[in-house]
């Protein structure tokens, strides 16, 4: 969905392989995944989500226990700035993996322990969502060590110690904006102005949450930044190791229905750990989903971005989300208010944020236990594939992509992995749904 024609000084929101990495190993496998799996699966001990405690992580409290695997990269990443101190060398850390892999909550621990060590250290993204919702749940105090990417643009070299850019994958081509004054203007990628910021800058990312034309962020692409720049590359790949979070079958059960791993779509087998359901329709997925969120879930609806995004009218938003009879309004456009609607940066994170529908935008960075998907028609299957259908894109800016066709599933994979503990599908393409039913998914 297309972002608001004003943006915040500093935002990089648009108007809208990993081979060769290190991989961390598990070690104790057995206890420790055991030990998981009765965490994630105990309804008195529910997971803890990153912006439920980042007020702490910042104030140097260990809010989250870290997963071994995320020790490790967390032990990693220490390591290595205090090692840049000591040679004085720059460093670039590259940290990549999917869904459920904790980076955000890597990154939040490591903000929180070299700050509170000494060290200048600041966080940035290019999502306003995800930093607006940051700073407000860390309080004024902290808020300036969350920053946006574009932020750097000025920045001297080695300004900082340490720079983490988290959700890396939105880095863009050029920091500058049609907002940006001529005598501002930078001349460097905005990869380099993040690699020359820091002394040790550190990249989280995940290669297939590339969903707008212009992100670049990329290994390949912070690796020969760091290279231009003179820096010694460690990398780290959390990609197949346990996950702190959500299903690993099921995260390969979106990737291979997607095509975004090779060997086709394949059968769910189900998941005691998780919840996959198809609905026949939005109905019926919202009534489940508000089950979920009475019994004291998050939970929240999103689709793609195959309706209009209307600005509110007399004080309401406009139910653009039509399906036969059921409509509902997208979240809230980031410019506007109104009263009793949260903003878009905390449609998440908002119990209100649930009785509208979240856009790609909106709902990428963050997560909740239920997510109920609208597959729309920008996606379809025919004749045993996925046919991209620009056409029916209502996204101004993607819907004109040379590589719509990888955007749009990414797009879809964003939102089919959001959910940590279930996920409700609903296609209202006829003959797509009738696709979904021959995978075992229970309607």
């Amino acid at each position: 969905m297309a972002v608001s024609r004003r943006r915040e000084p500093g935002s990089d929101d648009a108007d809208a392989h990993n081979s060769g990495l290190l991989s961390v190993q598990e070690t104790g496998c057995g206890t420790a995944a055991r030990a998981a799996d009765d965490f994630l699966l105990a309804r008195t001990r529910p997971s803890k989500q990153l912006l439920e405690h980042v007020q702490e992580q910042i104030k140097g409290h260990d809010a989250f226990t870290l997963l071994d695997e995320q020790l490790v990269t967390y032990d990693l990443i220490r390591h290595a700035v205090d090692e840049s101190r000591r040679s004085n060398t720059k460093k670039v850390v590259l940290v990549t993996g999917g869904p459920g892999t904790g980076k955000s909550v890597i990154a939040t621990q490591v903000l929180g322990d070299l700050a509170k060590r000494g060290y200048n250290v600041s966080h940035a993204t290019g999502s306003r969502s995800f930093t607006t919702t940051l700073r407000k749940r860390v309080g004024s105090r902290a808020a300036s060590l969350f920053r946006y990417f574009n932020n750097f643009a000025a920045a001297d070299t080695n300004e900082l110690d340490v720079l983490i850019c988290d959700e890396a994958h939105r880095i863009r081509e050029s920091s500058n904006s049609r907002f940006t004054r001529r005598n501002r203007r930078s001349g460097r990628a905005q990869v380099d102005e993040l690699v020359q910021a820091a002394r040790v800058p550190v990249f989280l990312l995940d290669e297939k949450q590339v969903v707008r034309p212009g992100e670049t962020g990329t290994v390949q692409a912070i690796r020969e930044a760091a290279q231009r720049n003179d820096a010694e590359v460690i990398p780290i790949d959390l990609n197949g190791q346990f996950r702190c979070g959500g299903s690993e079958a099921y995260f390969v059960w979106v990737q291979r229905l997607l095509g975004l791993i090779s060997g086709g779509p394949i059968h769910w087998d189900g998941d005691q750990a998780f919840e996959l359901h198809l609905a026949g329709s939005p109905q019926a997925m919202e009534s489940w989903l508000r089950a979920k969120q009475a019994e004291g879930y998050t939970a929240r609806m999103t689709a793609g971005f195959c309706w209009k995004w209307s600005d509110p009218e007399d004080g309401r938003l406009v139910e653009d989300v039509v399906i036969g009879e059921w409509r509902r309004p997208w979240n809230l456009k980031p410019e506007k208010r109104v009263p009793g609607i949260p903003s878009a940066s905390l449609w998440a994170s908002d119990p209100a944020g649930f009785s509208q529908v979240g856009c790609i935008y909106t709902a990428q960075g963050f997560e909740y236990d239920y997510g109920g998907v609208m597959l729309g028609r920008d996606l379809v299957w025919r004749n045993d594939m996925w046919v991209a259908q620009p056409s029916e894109s209502r996204d101004p800016v993607v819907k004109h992509a040379e590589n719509f066709d990888e955007l749009v599933r990414h797009t879809y994979r964003v939102l089919l992995t959001r959910g940590l503990r279930g996920c409700i599908l609903h296609s209202v393409d006829r003959q797509t749904s009738e696709f979904l039913t021959t995978l075992g998914v229970n309607r």
